[in-house]
């Protein structure tokens, strides 16, 4: 056994497995009587270290005093001088490919007018105008700048082009940057078919749906008032699962409809947003095992109301954050800043939300090799500019992420300060 890269003096290691702790040194994730069963422990390890193989994968990881000698002999030891080292965040919500500015609209939000989903047409008459290098360039400008955040996993939505070319035109720019690539045609009615919206279903399903396959690992609808309805909403997710896709959904964002329902009844990987969730939604979700993925930065940057994460956890319900970064109803890329907000406006613990940032968005995108850094685990982490995870919550708005890893490699590198350790500080 031997290894690549020794990551050594780590203040705090989460690992997202709870049998890696040594002692139950981090809180339960759902609270005391709260939350699914098993998602109890953030698997910290202080004073710790962690090994890279040649795979890219981890090798090894514990208390820095225990690192087995055949892992040391040979690799590259990198110490972190007491920073926290988290797995590296997992967005599982994106709309990433788009061209067109709508700062005025948030402008106008902000002074009081109300979010519709009316306002994607503005963003799909300027991505159909724009070529595929200007479009690629703007999607390498947004991952790299989440990257910078902490972000290593990312998936990434259609929807701007609603037509058969923009749409296959943009998931082949999304497929050479993930895996994780959703066909998301039916997120409104594009203005051509706006007197005829079943023809727009049926373009859907028998000339968009079959040309994505092979592309589109994801189907997904915006079942929504102004949108698409449950029952368009079935008929396309039942489309896109015989050609190979897994479905997810938009689910009540903007009323209490009848979206969650669907979810559960379809067995989504991730119903997103569920900013309105009866009793009976929640119990419905928390049977189909369908994880419920809450987007702190759309209530924030639509005044919508903040769903209690502590009713959704207490109903069993998994719960992921992601950070829907998209033009209109939240422009932002940052999972810390997502993770601050659900704190604070949620209700989540920080060990919670991050949880629901890391393993939780693992487990909407049915993935079990990120999100953690268990043995086996994909290498993707962050080191904090900081000697605890709490920091991310506790400094909002403040860059607390240093060094981004992917595979083991570093992929991003903030300015980072020299942390003091806690019992050397006045106060």
């Amino acid at each position: 056994m031997s290894a690549r890269l020794l990551i050594t003096d780590i203040g705090e290691l989460v690992t997202n497995e709870p049998s890696a702790a040594p002692e139950r040194t981090g809180a339960p994730v759902g609270g005391p009587g709260e939350g699914p069963a098993g998602l109890e422990l953030l698997g910290l390890i202080r004073d710790a270290a962690l090994a890279v193989g040649d795979d890219g994968r981890v090798a090894w990881a514990g208390p820095a005093a225990e690192v087995p000698a055949e892992l040391a002999e040979g690799a590259e030891v990198v110490s972190v001088g007491g920073s926290a080292v988290i797995p590296g965040f997992v967005d599982s919500h994106n709309h990433l490919v788009f061209d067109g500015d709508r700062s005025e609209e948030f402008a106008a939000r902000m002074a009081g007018q109300s979010y519709s989903a009316g306002g994607i047409r503005t963003t799909v008459a300027a991505t159909r105008e724009a070529d595929d290098e200007r479009l690629e360039a703007n999607l390498v400008r947004l991952l790299e700048q989440a990257q910078r955040s902490g972000t290593t996993t990312f998936e990434i939505k259609t929807g701007y082009g609603l037509s058969l070319d923009d749409e296959i035109r943009t998931l082949q720019i999304i497929r050479r940057h993930t895996d994780e690539a959703t066909l998301l045609a039916a997120h409104v009615v594009p203005p051509e078919y706006a007197q005829d919206p079943e023809a727009y279903v049926d373009l859907v399903i028998e000339q968009i749906i079959p040309a994505a396959e092979g592309l589109a690992r994801w189907i997904d609808v915006f079942c929504e008032e102004g949108a698409f309805t449950p029952e368009q909403t079935e008929r396309i997710l039942a489309a896109g699962a015989a050609h190979g896709m897994r479905p997810r959904l938009h689910a009540n964002q903007l009323t209490q409809g009848e979206a969650l329902q669907v979810a559960a009844r379809t067995g989504c990987a991730s119903a997103d947003h569920a900013t309105f969730a009866s009793d009976d939604d929640l119990a419905a979700l928390a049977e189909s095992g369908t994880v419920v993925t809450l987007l702190p930065g759309v209530e924030f940057s639509t005044r919508q109301p903040y769903p209690d994460a502590r009713r959704y956890l207490a109903a069993g319900v998994r719960l992921a954050i992601a950070s829907d970064c998209n033009p209109g109803s939240c422009f932002t890329s940052s999972l810390p800043f997502c993770l601050a907000v659900a704190v604070r406006d949620m209700r989540f613990t920080v060990e919670q939300a991050l949880w629901a940032a890391t393993a939780g968005g693992a487990a909407a995108l049915d993935r079990d090799d990120v999100g953690r850094l268990g043995i086996g685990a994909r290498a993707d982490f962050a080191v904090l500019d900081a000697p605890s995870y709490r920091h991310l919550a506790y400094r909002p708005g403040v860059q607390q992420i240093a060094e981004v890893y992917r595979e083991g490699r570093l992929i991003a590198q903030n300015p980072r300060s020299v942390i003091i350790p806690t019992s050397q500080r006045p106060g």
